[in-house]
């Protein structure tokens, strides 16, 4: 029989003993129900929904409400029974939409919808603030609105995931627009933008090198067009030229190049974000003047300014029109015209955001742990976060990671 004390000696050889303890639950996270409303946009050229009948379904399946006002996806060829169909109520009083907890549109929030909101809410929209005033700001905090811009979220990647998705859309668009123009007997030359055997392609001159117009040189490149792109960076033109896998002629912003280019052009497409710069380039109104009669411009960024000197806003229900003979289409919203496509591309990134609301149990959560979102918020509380706007107009603002850490 083995004595006791030499099993006690074999034991302390291992030199530490290990005592069971107690199991470990794991926490569950706390999650919000939410209730949405989707209301049908009010400015006239605006025919996108925020949220497809897809999401919708996915928020209602996590046990979300969602109060959708009849007609908010006529524009993109959404009916009601769509959304119906998938769970959410549809509303045919616009008041009943802009009493939910989170409001959700396109545009931004006019006079009249800020005066329908019953206050302590969130909203996500787009901001637009070369459209805003100071007004608009006061308003929203008199009402403690927690306001979230489309343009300012970020993704993981530090990107502008809207922005850039909206720039995919207007590049590709601004190409097949012009395409549309260039056809047009009574208006553009009759000429299609690609060539054909024994004839020329058209030439597409483009001025920038952001997304935009990588999607537009994609795209005219698709239809056979000879492609010329201009911007202030070589840096950035070294990079379309790499995203593009395919060679075009590339060349930094040099008067007498762009002057003879222009006057070659069949279409030339602006694409450069000039808000914010002094040194931002105008095409003049004599390049203009140059230009071969019936060939056809589209200022893509005519919303942050516009490319050219002849440029003036249009709208969709009378998007052209003809100055030195040349056809310009300036519409702000060019995603618009493609509402399906665009309110797809709006949804993908939006659900996802409503579903981590509310599974990390409300904005102010997740905000304390998602930097990208954190940056789309320019209102908390009604307390102004974004110091850019509040030097721009004049309006107090407060950090936002102290206000987050004083919740």
């Amino acid at each position: 029989m083995a004595d006791k004390s030499e099993g006690k000696h074999r034991m302390s050889g291992y030199g530490q003993a290990f005592f069971p303890k107690e199991e470990m639950l794991e926490v569950a996270r706390k999650t919000s129900r939410l209730v949405i409303g989707i209301p049908k946009e009010e400015d006239k050229n605006e025919n996108r929904v925020a949220l497809t009948p897809h999401s919708v379904e996915m928020l209602v399946n996590n046990g979300h409400e969602l109060y959708i006002e009849s007609g908010a996806g006529d524009g993109s060829n959404f009916p009601d029974t769509d959304f119906s169909e998938v769970g959410a109520s549809i509303c045919a009083d616009k008041s009943l939409v802009y009493r939910c907890d989170i409001i959700l549109k396109v545009s931004p929030f006019n006079k009249h919808e800020i005066e329908l909101l019953k206050g302590n809410q969130i909203i996500i929209s787009a901001l637009n603030i070369g459209t805003q005033t100071k007004a608009y700001f006061e308003a929203l905090k008199l009402k403690k609105i927690t306001a979230i811009a489309f343009e300012l979220l970020k993704d993981e990647n530090n990107c502008f995931p809207v922005m850039r998705s909206m720039s995919e859309i207007i590049g590709s668009t601004s190409i097949l627009i012009a395409a549309e123009n260039l056809s047009k007997r009574s208006i553009g030359k009759g000429k299609i933008l690609g060539g054909i055997t024994g004839v020329n392609p058209s030439e597409v001159v483009i001025l920038g090198s952001g997304t935009a117009a990588e999607f537009a040189a994609r795209t005219a490149l698709g239809l056979g067009a000879i492609v010329k792109v201009f911007d202030h960076s070589i840096y950035r033109l070294r990079i379309l030229q790499q995203n593009l896998q395919h060679p075009v002629f590339t060349s930094i912003l040099q008067h007498n190049i762009l002057k003879n280019s222009l006057i070659n052009a069949d279409v030339v497409i602006g694409a450069m974000d000039l808000m914010g710069s002094d040194s931002g380039y105008v095409i003049s109104e004599d390049m203009i003047r140059q230009m071969k009669k019936g060939s056809v411009i589209v200022d893509a960024s005519i919303d942050r300014g516009g490319c050219f000197e002849t440029s003036r806003i249009t709208s969709h229900d009378n998007p052209i029109y003809v100055k030195h003979g040349v056809v310009h289409y300036c519409v702000p919203n060019i995603a618009s015209s493609v509402a399906r496509t665009a309110s797809y591309a709006l949804s993908n990134i939006f659900g996802p955001i409503l579903r981590d609301i509310g599974d990390s149990g409300g904005l102010k959560s997740l905000v304390r742990h998602d930097l990208g979102i954190r940056q789309g918020v320019f209102l908390l509380n009604g307390t102004l976060t974004n110091n850019y706007i509040g030097t721009f107009f004049n309006i107090p603002s407060k950090d936002i990671d102290l206000l987050i850490a004083a919740l």
